[in-house]
């Protein structure tokens, strides 16, 4: 899960991405991990296609809403939210002014937060939409919104890229709540005593395969947007429209 490069194999690009997870119950059948697992699994796909440089996990974060499990650990949003915009500062002296957040965990409300507050230079992935488009393409059969926790997808994708993490269970473990209005104040305790909300027993390892293909072809435009946007884009517009120029007349790049 850790990225294992020395520091003279890191690439020189632009763009590095965050993996943030969580340390949170996930049923009897997969790890406490899943969440950091799944983003780190995804950034690494990423990683072998576009152009970008890994970072380790952020594996603890905001899980208040588990609290009824042992072995949930959360930190406060404030806290989620001043770390990730310490790494950006650190990326960003390092020359690298782009970070994408690879979120695993929903419950990270913050994170969209610190998005805009970036002016153009993070991006957060994957979003619903994305979620939603790769649940199709996998052939996903629970709705996002009853898949909520411990469900198809998840279990999909860790039979795919790591099944020993898999306990045996999760063939019966099926648990819908879809009416959970009241869950950022009851907890998820309310709604399940498994700690599962949706479906496994429909998880297939091919469909979590599926699922990080089209996630990973999906980055492509999330990378095209980053990179247009935020301070270094319009840094180079507005060298374009007003360059520098020598003594010679020769416009400074």
């Amino acid at each position: 899960m850790l990225p294992t490069h020395t520091s003279a194999q890191v690439p020189d690009v632009p763009v590095a991405l965050l993996p943030v997870g969580s340390f949170e119950q996930h049923g009897p059948f997969l790890p406490l991990a899943t969440d950091t697992v799944i983003a780190c699994t995804l950034a690494a796909e990423i990683a072998k296609t576009h152009a970008v440089r890994t970072l380790p996990p952020v594996t603890i974060s905001c899980s208040h809403e588990h609290a009824g499990w042992p072995g949930t650990v959360s930190i406060s949003a404030a806290t989620l939210h001043a770390v990730v915009r310490d790494v950006a500062e650190s990326l960003r002296g390092a020359g690298v002014p782009k970070l994408v957040l690879v979120s695993g965990h929903g419950g990270n409300y913050v994170l969209g937060n610190v998005v805009q507050e970036a002016h153009g230079d993070m991006a957060l992935f994957p979003g619903f939409e994305q979620w939603e488009e790769a649940r199709r393409a996998a052939g996903v059969e629970t709705s996002g919104d009853s898949d909520m926790h411990a469900g198809e997808l998840e279990t999909s994708i860790l039979l795919h890229a790591h099944p020993e993490l898999v306990r045996a269970g999760y063939e019966a473990a099926d648990h819908l709540a879809d009416d959970r209005r009241h869950l950022l104040t009851a907890g998820m305790a309310a709604y399940t005593g498994s700690g599962v909300i949706g479906r496994p027993s429909l998880a297939r390892a091919d469909k979590g395969r599926d699922a990080l293909r089209n996630l990973v072809a999906a980055f492509g435009d999330v990378l095209a947007v980053l990179q247009q946007q935020g301070r270094g884009a319009g840094q180079a517009r507005d060298e374009a429209q007003h360059p520098v120029h020598d003594g010679d007349g020769e416009a400074l790049r």
